[in-house]
Parts: C-alpha cells; sequence; structure tokens
C-alpha cells in the first residue's frame, strides 16, 4: 500500500511538472517573443519550442510511464497499449510538426540548418522517436509479431526509450538557452543582457529547470521494480501483439 501511495505522489508531480512546462514554454512565447503565426516569421519560430517540449519531452513521458499506473494493473492490456500508441504517435506528430516550423523560418530568412549542437541532437531525437515508434508498432502490437521477436526488442525498446527522453531533455534545454543568448543581446534589439538575468532569461531558465526536473521524476517512476506492472514476468513482454490475449 505505501509503495502504491510514492508511486501516486511522484505520478501526480509528473503530471504537474509537465503542465508547468507546457505553461512555461507558452508564457514565454506568447508574452516575451511576441506570439504565434505560421508566415515564415519569429513568430512561426515561436511554434518550435512549444511543440518540441509539449511533445518531444511532455508527452513523451507521460505516454512513458503509463504501464506503470495501478489503476491499469490487472485490466485488459487492449485500451492501455491504445492510449500508449496514440499518445506518442501524438507526442511524435507535435515533435515533427516543431522541426517543420523551424526549418520553414530557417529558409525563409536565410538562415543555415542543423549548424548548432542543439540541432544535432535534437534531430537525433526525434529521428530516433520515428524508429522507435514503427519498429515498437510493427514489433509489439501486430498480430503477426513473433513472441521470440518480442523477447529480442523488448530490452532494446526500454533502452532507446530512456535514451530518446534524455536526448529530448538536453535538446530542449541547450535550446532554451541557445535562443536566450541569441535573444537577450541588450542595446539594439530593445531586450536587457541575458548576463542582467532579466525577467524572461528568469522565466526561460526555470523552464530549463522545469524540465530537468520533470525527467528525473519520470526517470524515477521507471526505475523503480516495485512500481512495474506485477503481471509482467521476466518473459513476458510488457507489449503483447494487438487483438491477441494475454497469457499472464
Amino acid at each position: 500500500m505505501r509503495s502504491v501511495v510514492s508511486f501516486y505522489i511522484f505520478y501526480v508531480l509528473s503530471l504537474l511538472l509537465g503542465l508547468a512546462c507546457v505553461v512555461c514554454v507558452c508564457l514565454w512565447n506568447s508574452k516575451w517573443r511576441g506570439g504565434f503565426a505560421w508566415d515564415g516569421s519569429a513568430l512561426q519560430f515561436n511554434w518550435h519550442p512549444v511543440l518540441m517540449v509539449t511533445g518531444l519531452v511532455v508527452l513523451y513521458g507521460y505516454g512513458a510511464v503509463l504501464y506503470r499506473i495501478p489503476l491499469t494493473w490487472g485490466q485488459n492490456k487492449l485500451p492501455w497499449k491504445l492510449v500508449h500508441a496514440t499518445l506518442m504517435l501524438l507526442a511524435l506528430v507535435l515533435s515533427i510538426v516543431g522541426l517543420c516550423a523551424v526549418f520553414d523560418f530557417h529558409n525563409a530568412k536565410n538562415i543555415a540548418n542543423l549548424y548548432s549542437l542543439h540541432s544535432w541532437i535534437g534531430i537525433t531525437a526525434t529521428a530516433l522517436f520515428a524508429i522507435q515508434w514503427v519498429v515498437g508498432l510493427t514489433s509489439f502490437l501486430l498480430p503477426c509479431s513473433p513472441t521470440s521477436l518480442r523477447k529480442l526488442l523488448k530490452p532494446i525498446h526500454v533502452w532507446f526509450g530512456g535514451s530518446i527522453l534524455t536526448l529530448s531533455i538536453v535538446a530542449c534545454i541547450s535550446g532554451i538557452n541557445e535562443k536566450l543568448i541569441f535573444s537577450l543581446k541588450g542595446s539594439g534589439n530593445g531586450t536587457q543582457p541575458y548576463a542582467n538575468l532579466p525577467p524572461e532569461a528568469v522565466l526561460g531558465n526555470s523552464l530549463g529547470v522545469l524540465i530537468v526536473a520533470f525527467g528525473l521524476v519520470v526517470f524515477k517512476i521507471l526505475s523503480n521494480h516495485k512500481w512495474q506492472r506485477p503481471d509482467s514476468g521476466p518473459e513476458d513482454m510488457a507489449y503483447t501483439p494487438l487483438f491477441q490475449e494475454d497469457n499472464e
């Protein structure tokens, strides 16, 4: 009972931190960066941090811990498989649209693409995420997927899942820092220098801290074996093929 209570404390904390991340990134880009548009201007770029934080970090994290919720234990896995797959697909779609926003903005302004370490990490995380989702769909959800294949891919799937979330967090906090440095230059563009820590910098830095805190809570949930679905034995994959009955 104590373990379940502890889980829900961390789970609610993850939900609140994720929501705080989304609120902060939206507030930053609406209040200090001027809002949103899709016209090749800087307002289009503002979609990039919002969609990447929401999709690549928050929704991804929510989907990752879904199977740890005790309310799902002992129930038919099919609805939860569908919710998991849908959350991850939505996260992937938002991430891709976020990349389109920044590429389109760069092309409209004749700015080079993929030149920074932030962009390399971000594009790698998104590419791995897309591969992970497709492999997960074909290996764990399709009825033709053999059990031997699932046993082989399960640890790889789990490892890549944690690795992608780590890369996503690194990409987001490096991107926030990069944007603040580029934007808060002081004289010339009507802003205070980043070194003076103006309110926008405080909010941006706070967003980065929230993202890291969210990731730490998610990893805490995923790493605690007591919170693992109890009917998932070592030889029974966490994802059985779609429409196939569980033998648990």
